[in-house]
């Protein structure tokens, strides 16, 4: 875990934020918070709420702390290392909450129909063997970071709806993943496409499906924080998904929607380029970035029925206990289900 601490917050301009909470006065002034995040594009709405003013605006000075998979963020929550994050729903984090240490509070990254989403990827080993299709995987490795997590859900409801059976490999993180992948020691995977396309373009690895063939209007990440939070720090939180919701309509606006003009794309790419693939050039990042853009919900809005789903499976395949409830997980006041 890395840690970027950067006080004076850039510009003062965006959209308006969609949350119902809009209309309320701003928190405190200069209330420090920890922000969990992953160096993906889809952690956008939070690098354009920093970059551009509106967690200042909202009286939170924002300190964000760098993660490489999903199960850790949600143990620095329940430990109040980190005050928020987005990440997807994993299993860890559902017994956390369980236990009464975390919430789901919003709706971050979501499949959606006529945008390009996340991808099934097979290694050069398995393509020139034949395999071209996820149907084709029957037997095969499939890489996670850990069971349990939201990799081994959309391989599972994959191989599910395809009739077939995985082996699933946990290896922890990200890079590891992709460097198995590339050298063929797994067979499958599947990621959001600002990683799989320029994987693909190397050819390295191959494009062999759509994760919304399987799994339509997922909701893949969420926004959580721990339940002491949600519970007793009302103003703080609101505040929070105040500033994230201005973020998301930014990012939606700039590279999703395609509304606001191309100098608004290229400076939205120049912002998140500040934090996602920063070994690389700018002008070798940008096409990455603006290929991968995914819907970010407006006004966090969350969708209920894909985290009924995936808590479903997690009780099914006995990774969570069975008698944990949607109250359990969810706080349900803060933002509007779809």
């Amino acid at each position: 875990m890395t840690k970027l601490n950067r006080r004076k917050a850039l510009g003062l301009i965006g959209a308006t934020a969609t949350i119902p909470l809009i209309a309320r006065p701003a928190f405190a002034s200069n209330h420090s918070i920890s922000v969990g995040a992953l160096r993906f594009t889809s952690h956008a709405a939070s690098f354009v709420a920093f970059e551009r003013g509106y967690f200042t605006d909202e009286g939170l000075d924002v300190d964000f702390r760098f993660f490489q998979a999903a199960q850790p963020m949600a143990v620095a929550i329940a430990s109040k290392d980190i005050d928020y994050a987005v990440t997807a729903i994993s299993g860890g984090l559902i017994s956390l909450a369980e236990k009464g240490a975390a919430k789901v509070i919003g709706g971050a990254l979501s499949e959606e129909v006529g945008i390009d989403g996340q991808k099934i990827l097979v290694s050069d080993a398995a393509f020139q063997a034949g395999i071209t299709h996820p149907s084709m995987l029957d037997g095969k490795s499939f890489a996670v970071t850990q069971s349990g997590s939201s990799f081994h859900y959309m391989g599972a409801t994959m191989a599910a709806k395809e009739g077939i059976s995985l082996s699933y490999k946990p290896l922890q993180k990200v890079g590891v993943i992709i460097g198995a992948l590339k050298t063929g020691q797994v067979d499958a995977w599947s990621i959001v496409p600002h990683i799989a396309k320029p994987l693909a373009g190397s050819g390295a690895v191959h494009i062999v499906g759509n994760v919304s063939d399987y799994i339509p209007n997922y909701q893949v990440t969420t926004v959580f924080t721990s339940a002491d939070n949600a519970a007793n720090e009302r103003s703080k939180t609101e505040a929070f998904l105040r500033a994230f919701s201005k973020g998301a309509d930014d990012f939606n606006a700039a590279l999703v929607d395609k509304t606001a003009g191309e100098d608004a794309a290229d400076e939205m790419v120049r912002l998140v380029h500040k934090y996602v693939y920063t070994d690389r050039t700018f002008e070798k990042a940008k096409p990455s970035i603006v290929n991968g853009a995914m819907r970010l919900n407006s006004g966090a809005a969350l969708n209920m029925s894909s985290v009924k789903n995936q808590l479903d499976w997690f009780k099914s395949e006995k990774l969570v206990k069975d008698s944990i409830t949607m109250d359990t997980l969810v706080d349900s006041s803060y933002v509007e289900s779809i």
